[in-house]
C-alpha cells in the first residue's frame, strides 16, 4: 500500500494560493504519478454517508482534476449510504482510494460500521487522505474538536479507533486555522495545546503531505510538530524529511 496523506491535495481551503487542479507545490503530481496505474479503478469513501448529493459532486470533481492531470481511470465509484453492504473483495480490486475530508467523528463512525480497519488490510493500491481522511488514518485518532460546543463536551470523544494506515496524528489546514477560536477559546493554544500532553501531532498547512511506501514515512513541505504542549517547525516548502 502506497499512501498520500494530504491536509488538501488541490489547495488552500482558505484560497491564499490559486491551484488549478492539484497542488504542485511540493511534488505532489510527481511522486502520485510515479505511482499510478493507468486506468486505476478508484473508489470515494466520503466523510458523510448520508450525504450523497455531495459525494457525487466531491466524485466529480477530483474525477476531472485526475482526467486533466494526466492520471487516466476507468471508474470512480462511491460508498455511502446508498450502499447496503461494504464488500472486501470490491475494496481490493481497487486501485486508488480518496479518503474525504469533512468532519472526523462522523466519518470515523461510518469507517468503524464498514469495517473498514480490518478490510482494508493488504490493500495493493494507492490511498490518499484528503483533511479528515488523513486523520482518520492514524492507528488512534485525534479527534481535534471543530464543531461550536464539541471542546467544551464532556461526552465528546477526542480518541477514537482509526484504519491504523500511520503512526502519526496529522492536524491540517494550519494556515487557515491557526489563529481560528472554539467556545470561546484559542484552538491550538488553549485545546490542541492541552491535548498534545503525552501525544506528539503533526502539522501540516495546505500544500503539504506524507508519502507512505514500504514501511517509510517521508514528509513533503511546510510543517510543524507539537508535542507535550510545545510547538517548533521542523520542515519548509521545497524539503523532504524522513520520519520513519
Amino acid at each position: 500500500m502506497i499512501t498520500f496523506l494530504t491536509s488538501s491535495p488541490t489547495g488552500p481551503l482558505d484560497n491564499s494560493r490559486t491551484v488549478d487542479g492539484f497542488d504542485d507545490k511540493n511534488r505532489l503530481v510527481i511522486n502520485l504519478r510515479r505511482r499510478w496505474k493507468d486506468g486505476a479503478r478508484c473508489l470515494l469513501l466520503p466523510a458523510d454517508p448520508n450525504d450523497p448529493e455531495f459525494n457525487d459532486i466531491i466524485r466529480d470533481d477530483m474525477s476531472r482534476v485526475l482526467n486533466w492531470r494526466g492520471f487516466p481511470h476507468s471508474d470512480f465509484e462511491v460508498w455511502d449510504c446508498r450502499r447496503t453492504d461494504y464488500p472486501r473483495e470490491a475494496l481490493l480490486s481497487c486501485d486508488f482510494v480518496l479518503l474525504g475530508g469533512g468532519h472526523v467523528p462522523t466519518q470515523n463512525a461510518f469507517f468503524q460500521k464498514a469495517g473498514l480497519r480490518e478490510k482494508i488490510r493488504g490493500f495493493k493500491g494507492i490511498v490518499m487522505g484528503i483533511s479528515a481522511g488523513t486523520m482518520n488514518c492514524a492507528d488512534k485518532v485525534y479527534a481535534q474538536p471543530e464543531l461550536p460546543g464539541e471542546s467544551i463536551d464532556p461526552q465528546y470523544v477526542r480518541w477514537l479507533e482509526g484504519l491504523a494506515l500511520t503512526k502519526l496524528n496529522i492536524l491540517p489546514h494550519y494556515q487557515a486555522v491557526r489563529k481560528s477560536r472554539l467556545d470561546g477559546k484559542r484552538l491550538f493554544e488553549d485545546i490542541t495545546s492541552a491535548d498534545s500532553m503525552g501525544h506528539s501531532f503533526l502539522v501540516l498547512p495546505d500544500g503539504s503531505y506524507v508519502l507512505g511506501e514500504n514501511g517509510h514515512e517521508t514528509l513533503y513541505g511546510e510543517a510543524w510538530r507539537m508535542i507535550d504542549g510545545h510547538m517548533e517547525k521542523i520542515c519548509r516548502d521545497g524539503q523532504t524529511l524522513a520520519l520513519y
